[in-house]
């Protein structure tokens, strides 16, 4: 059966880490929108283009399960809504669907923030306090159901599908 794994967390929790090393354990595709973000744009997400570029790394990541490929996507995904449209998306794709929740204390966050834009500033993007704390209070924490995989959730309400829901959320995925 082929994987669609989900690197969930907070900048800082070490996603893009063990996205390397999942990629490589599993022979996968591995897709992390913050590295195409500066190449393609400069910046991490000018005029809402982060959206844009995930909805197609999303339609390429369900293109690749079909042809049998592993896939790696490193998201964050702060949202419940978000991960479940995208466990709902991998299913349909008969792909077993693994999310990777990767909780970590806030000044071991903090540091490695700071460290990284310390010793990788072309490869990152600086991070202010307020865009640190925006992430803290936005960041829903997934609960024991979510993580297990009993959770089932429904498209927010005025979305019949999850798929529908998915192509607003993340515009160049429909």
């Amino acid at each position: 059966m082929t994987d669609l794994f989900l690197l969930v967390g907070l900048p800082g929790a070490g996603k893009t880490t063990r996205a390397r090393r999942l990629a490589e354990e599993h022979g996968a595709l591995r897709l992390t929108p913050d590295e195409w973000m500066l190449p393609l744009f400069g910046a991490s997400d000018p005029d809402g283009k982060r959206d844009v570029l995930e909805g197609r790394l999303l339609w390429l990541a369900l293109e690749a399960v079909r042809l049998g490929t592993h896939v790696v996507l490193d998201y964050g995904c702060w949202s419940r809504a978000e991960r479940s449209a995208i466990r709902c998306l991998a299913e349909a794709e008969a792909a077993r669907f693994r999310m990777v929740h990767l909780p970590v204390a806030e000044e071991t966050r903090r540091a490695r923030i700071a460290h990284r834009w310390a010793t990788t500033p072309g490869e990152t993007f600086p991070m202010t306090e307020a865009t640190i704390a925006f992430g803290r209070a936005h960041f829903e924490e997934p609960d024991a159901a979510e993580l297990d995989g009993t959770a089932t959730d429904d498209p927010p309400a005025g979305w019949t599908t999850w798929r529908q829901w998915a192509a607003w959320r993340w515009p160049s995925f429909g």
